[in-house]
């Protein structure tokens, strides 16, 4: 899998660039065919009226579709961690869907003799 991190509004650090890599490394386990990860984290705007809101954001390619996720939160790595739950839900349930589509491929591939 491929990642692609993008800042916005804020400097990318290396402690920033290593703690993205090892959350949205993981993705794999919860859906196998990933190709690619786009990832982009910043800040909304500099002036806010509740201070400074951070955003992550991902889009997973996938096979036929790119799952897309986006969270705020007052911190940068609270944003990052809300996307990558809930990121790990939707490619678990398109993991779901297609187990399913697969079995009933398979019964109805099924024949029986009588």
């Amino acid at each position: 899998m491929i990642i692609n991190i993008k800042a916005t509004n804020i400097d990318l650090t290396d402690s920033i660039r290593q703690y993205v890599e090892e959350k949205m490394g993981g993705l794999t386990k919860y859906f196998s065919n990933i190709t690619q990860a786009d990832i982009d984290i910043g800040m909304e705007s500099h002036h806010h009226q509740k201070g400074t809101i951070f955003y992550a954001e991902v889009n997973a390619h996938t096979p036929k579709k790119i799952v897309r996720v986006r969270k705020n939160a007052v911190n940068l790595y609270k944003a990052i961690d809300k996307v990558k739950d809930h990121i790990k839900v939707e490619l678990g349930e398109k993991s779901k869907r297609m187990q399913a589509k697969n079995k009933k491929v398979l019964r109805d591939t099924k024949e029986y003799q009588m």
